[in-house]
């Protein structure tokens, strides 16, 4: 058994920065924790120590990952199943297809889910934007199931259209079977990578969601054939009360998950997301969300360019026009966790002295870069603001002759 463990503490990554010395004094620690009662877990030096199974902090402008356990096992997510429920609900109330005042009716098999659930009555109609309180804050599952039967006409075709957006968003690992985490199906599967990626979608998409996640308590008015009841919603993220800068998002648990969270918090300008997953108790699950979330502050500090501006016309040949107006893809930010001196950024634009018409709008010409102490740390495309067209024969024998005339 001694020698089992000495292997183990050589394979992980800690363990071959031991010596032979240390590793057998740590194996020797394991084996007698282990008869003990309690597991003697060894560190990588400045990480956070959690016992939760699986777990990823993620910074949300960069989608940088700053630490992660086990984040690629498929593991059941329960209700954090609900973040891509809202991705979606957000997705219709952005492209039109509902509004926050569209009122919406409860179905019977919608009424009829367990678990978490706000006690909607089949026939009741409740708008959007109370639904969308109801799940965001309550968990409710009957509320999820009422908002995907009225998106997509039933909850299986709704599920295909989460599917479909996980396919999209990169994650490889996700499998829903329901809008809501309430089955024990082992089809329905998630990973911590996952989660952290479409709770980042969720987050940089539309930020409004913390508008919502960050309630606390808040009243709803059932109406009825029996009459009209408040119910109060109450959130399920203990953290809004414990952590500083704690706005969201979504927790979830089921005996198949174990207690599961996806939390973000901001501050001083950087949002970061921790997620956590199969954590053995809701305490355990809010204290190592909290110890990842205090990890991650305490080492990031992000560069955001503020004056950017506008790249310079650039010449082009054989278009009408003698230049054609730039426009960057997009802004930049840079994030680092090694305290770097962001006064030494350098920046520097990459563009040909000229370019051949013909151009599609937004075809990339050139690029902004950025240096930190001689190593680059980004780019940014440089874009044509507008379609250029190639310069006709009638306006090229124009210029010609106007040419000729001078």
């Amino acid at each position: 058994m001694f020698f089992l463990f000495e292997r183990i503490l050589k394979s992980h990554k800690v363990g071959q920065t031991c010596t032979g010395f240390l590793r057998r004094a740590a194996a020797w620690l394991l084996i007698f924790g282990i008869g003990a009662g309690k597991a003697f877990v060894v560190h990588a030096e400045g990480e956070p120590d959690i016992l939760t199974p699986h777990a990823v902090l993620m910074e949300v402008s960069t989608g940088q990952v700053l630490y992660e356990k086990n984040a690629q096992d498929r593991i059941h997510p329960a209700s954090v199943t609900k973040v891509m429920t809202m991705l979606l609900i957000f997705e219709a109330l952005q492209e039109g297809r509902i509004a926050l005042t569209d009122e919406v009716t409860t179905s019977a098999y919608a009424r009829s889910m367990g678990g978490s659930q706000v006690f909607l009555e089949e026939g009741e109609k409740q708008t959007v934007e109370t639904l969308l309180k109801c799940i965001v804050i309550a968990s409710g599952n009957d509320a999820a199931v009422t908002m995907a039967e009225h998106l997509a006409g039933t909850e299986q075709a709704f599920v295909e259209q989460m599917n479909q957006e996980a396919k999209r968003l990169g994650m490889e690992n996700t499998n829903f079977v329901d809008c809501c985490g309430l089955t024990d199906s082992v089809n329905h599967y998630t990973s911590a990578m996952d989660v952290a990626l479409m709770s980042r979608e969720l987050l940089c998409r539309f930020p409004q969601v913390t508008e919502y996640s960050r309630i606390w308590m808040e009243d709803i008015t059932h109406v009825t054939a029996r009459g009209s009841s408040r119910f109060t919603l109450t959130n399920t993220n203990k953290l809004l009360r414990s952590f500083d800068g704690c706005d969201g998002l979504k927790t979830g648990s089921t005996s198949l998950a174990g207690c599961c969270l996806s939390a973000t918090a901001a501050r001083n300008g950087i949002r970061l997301i921790s997620v956590v997953m199969t954590a053995p108790d809701t305490k355990t699950r809010f204290a190592d969300a909290g110890a990842l979330l205090n990890y991650g502050f305490s080492r990031c500090s992000l560069y955001e360019d503020e004056d950017m501006g506008k790249p310079s016309p650039v010449r082009v040949r054989g278009a009408a026009e003698d230049y054609t107006e730039l426009v960057y893809e997009s802004g930049f930010c840079y994030l680092s966790t090694s305290g770097e001196d962001f006064s030494k950024i350098e920046k520097t634009l990459e563009l040909p002295e000229e370019i051949k018409a013909p151009l599609a709008a937004g075809e990339q010409v050139g690029s902004l870069v950025y240096m930190l102490d001689g190593k680059e740390i980004g780019r940014i495309a440089v874009l044509t603001e507008r379609e250029v067209e190639k310069e006709g024969y009638f306006n090229c024998l124009g210029r010609v002759i106007g040419q000729w005339m001078i």
